[in-house]
């Protein structure tokens, strides 16, 4: 069950880069800072499994 939920934490993370990318590249500062905050929001994810997963373990 871990598993799955840092897959989503890493598909969130790369959404998050597409999505900051192409802020940049078309200067919407907006898209931008939405691509951040949803790598930010990926990357707790993906800890806060691992730390489970530590904590299992």
């Amino acid at each position: 069950m871990g598993a799955g939920k840092k897959v989503k934490g890493a598909a969130k993370t790369t959404k998050g880069k597409v999505k900051e990318t192409t802020g940049k590249v078309v200067g919407n500062e907006g898209l931008e800072m939405k691509g951040r905050r949803e790598q930010i929001a990926g990357d707790a994810k993906q800890t806060a499994e691992k730390a489970k997963d530590t904590l299992k373990h």
